[in-house]
C-alpha cells in the first residue's frame, strides 16, 4: 500500500494541524497500516523519566463507537447549555466562538460516523493529585498525542481532541465498554480519525502573542 504524504513543511504541518470536525471524511475507510505508523511517529515524542506509560486504545466496532458517541453525546447536552464565557468586543475568541459551537455540535451529533475513533490514555489514576504529579503525567502523554495529530495531517487526515465524554462518570462507563482498567489508567479523550474533505487548512486566527508573553515577570 502506498501511503499519501502531503510533503508540508515542519512549520506548515505545526501552523494548519487543525481541530477537524464537519471536514472529516466519514465515507473514506481509514488503513490500520496508516494509523499504526502514526503510532509509531507519536512514540517518539518525549516521556518523563523515559516511562513510555502511555496506552492506545482504537474503536473500529461499530457498536463500540456508538456506545463512546453516546456518553459524548449525554455530555455534550449538559455542556453545550451551560452559560458560554464572554469575550470583550473584538476578541477573535468571542467572534468565532458561533462557528467553533457549530462545529462542535456537528461532531457531536455524528461522532459513531468516523470510520476509527482513538481514546489515549497513561498509566495512574491523575484525580486529586499535586500538580507537580499531574503535570508530569500528562507532560508524558501529551506531547505524544499531538504527534499524532500531526503525523494524521501530513497524511491527509485529521481529528479533533476532545474530553466531553470523560465528565460526569463517562470515563468510566467508557473504561467499562472497552475493558480499560480504570483504577490504574486515566483516559486523556476521545478522538476521531478519518481522512478530510481536502487538505487546504490554514492557520487559525489567534490573539496576538503580546497579550500572553511575559519576559522576567508577569
Amino acid at each position: 500500500m502506498r501511503l499519501m504524504h502531503l510533503n508540508l513543511s515542519a512549520d506548515e504541518v505545526l501552523k494548519t494541524t487543525r481541530s477537524v470536525r464537519k471536514r472529516l471524511d466519514f465515507d473514506k475507510p481509514v488503513e490500520r497500516e496508516i494509523v499504526e505508523e502514526c503510532l509509531e511517529i507519536a512514540l517518539q515524542a518525549p516521556t518523563g523519566s523515559n516511562s513510555q506509560g502511555w496506552h492506545w486504545i482504537v474503536v473500529e466496532d461499530a457498536a463500540k463507537k456508538k456506545a463512546l458517541a453516546d456518553i459524548y453525546r449525554k455530555n455534550w447536552d449538559l455542556y453545550s447549555n451551560a452559560p458560554a464565557r464572554q469575550f470583550a468586543e473584538g476578541d477573535t475568541r468571542g467572534e468565532r466562538m458561533p462557528l467553533v459551537r457549530d462545529s462542535a455540535a456537528f461532531l457531536a451529533e455524528n461522532f459513531e460516523k468516523a470510520p476509527l475513533l482513538l481514546i489515549p490514555a497513561i498509566d495512574g489514576r491523575l484525580d486529586n493529585l499535586p500538580s507537580f504529579a499531574t503535570a508530569s503525567q500528562w507532560g508524558s502523554l501529551l506531547p505524544a498525542v499531538w504527534s499524532f495529530m500531526l503525523a494524521l495531517r501530513e497524511r491527509g487526515m485529521g481529528s479533533a481532541w476532545t474530553t466531553i465524554h470523560l465528565m460526569n462518570g463517562g470515563e468510566e462507563e467508557a473504561a467499562n465498554l472497552l475493558g480499560i482498567p480504570h483504577d490504574r489508567i486515566s483516559q486523556a479523550g476521545l478522538f476521531p480519525i478519518a481522512y478530510t474533505i481536502g487538505t487546504d487548512f490554514k492557520p487559525a486566527k489567534r490573539e496576538p502573542l503580546s497579550k500572553v508573553l511575559h519576559w522576567d515577570k508577569w
